[in-house]
């Protein structure tokens, strides 16, 4: 393995990391109706848990409401079930054919405990990009160690990853910083 190895590889489980926060962040309930706030809910269906995406056609069509039209009308009680015992606050409704989600506004009180959700999602995310940072630089360390590579490839290596580090640490500061302004604007 080379130092360019370690790198990419390194980048590519950064790039998962920022991915994965950027997809804890479009979960989290703004004012607006989003189908995404959906993505983590499943539901029981035959036996076993499905997401609902799979089960359902979900369709924002307006600005605070969230329409969900099974495939399999006998699903929307499991779906309805589903949807209250998850922690969107929301309570849905159905008329035989569809379940509507009204999306209520948020209050003070539930923005400033997103935000604070959004700050330990950041600093959960921050803390992995750190340990990627560390394994990447032990892998550096023992090409040294076992004489693959020189004292100066390996200052450059560690100095590539930790610019690289500091480059998704800022992005992911940017996307929380974004993502608490859009929770906070009312």
């Amino acid at each position: 393995m080379t130092t360019e190895d370690i790198l990419k590889a390194t980048i590519a489980r950064m790039e998962s990391t920022l991915e994965d926060a950027r997809r804890r962040f479009s979960s989290l309930r703004t004012g607006r109706a989003s189908v995404s706030l959906l993505d983590g809910i499943q539901v029981e269906s035959y036996g076993t848990l499905m997401p609902l995406n799979q089960l359902a056609n979900i369709s924002a069509p307006e600005a605070a409401l969230i329409t969900v039209q099974p495939w399999d009308t006998s699903l929307l009680g499991a779906i309805e079930r589903a949807i209250q015992s998850s922690d969107l606050g929301i309570t849905p409704s159905n008329d035989g054919k569809v379940v509507r989600l009204p999306i209520p506004p948020l209050t003070e009180e539930r923005r400033k405990q997103l935000a604070r959700s959004v700050r330990d999602t950041a600093e959960e995310h921050r803390t992995g990009l750190r340990n990627i940072r560390r394994d990447a630089n032990e892998e550096i360390k023992k090409l040294l160690k076992e004489k693959l590579i020189s004292e100066d490839e390996q200052r450059t290596a560690l100095d590539q990853i930790q610019k690289h580090t500091d480059a998704f640490t800022q992005k992911l500061n940017d996307l929380a910083k974004a993502k608490e302004e859009e929770l906070m604007r009312v």
